[in-house]
């Protein structure tokens, strides 16, 4: 199904229900994340408490980790500073150059790293076509950029064959 481009592999509320275990035992070493609706609101600047002792948690559990955003360089390097992790801005998602650059950088490959993002249009579909583990959270809050709450109407529909299709 031409749809299915656009699935996720994995489907959470929130990062913090990603199945660690999971990942693990399927041999992923690497959670390359999207920022925008993902992990924080496109809107505000720096990451929560629980985002950066997330992160810090995945690191001690020895996950590599990358943030991977359409947005600029200065809010992608903004929101990095209390992350400090390896940060690419304008990655032109759903194309796939920058992110194997990522992997490169992280000495990883597409077997062994996952996308996490709220995206099916930029997130999903640029983790496929790469040949990653897909992982898609629902967005954190309903405000976006205007080019994405363009895309959300679509991108339901999308997802409401998804849940019927695998019943979630």
């Amino acid at each position: 199904m031409l749809l299915e481009r656009f699935f996720p592999d994995i489907y959470i509320r929130s990062v913090f229900e990603m199945p660690l275990a999971e990942l693990k035992e399927k041999g992923i070493r690497a959670l390359v994340f999207d920022i925008d609706n993902t992990i924080a609101p496109f809107d505000v600047a720096e990451p929560e408490e629980s985002i950066v002792e997330l992160f810090a948690m995945l690191r001690r559990q020895g996950f590599r980790l990358c943030i991977l955003s359409n947005n600029t360089k200065e809010r992608v390097h903004l929101f990095n500073r209390k992350l400090g992790v390896l940060a690419i801005h304008k990655s032109g998602k759903p194309g796939i150059k920058k992110l194997r650059r990522a992997m490169e950088i992280m000495g990883t490959t597409p077997e062994s790293t996952a996308l996490v993002g709220d995206q099916v249009f930029t997130d999903m579909w640029c983790g496929h076509r790469a040949g990653l583990t897909c992982i898609m959270t629902a967005p954190i809050c309903n405000r976006d950029q205007l080019v994405t709450k363009v895309k959300r109407g679509a991108e339901r529909q999308v997802m409401r064959i998804y849940f019927r299709k695998y019943g979630k």
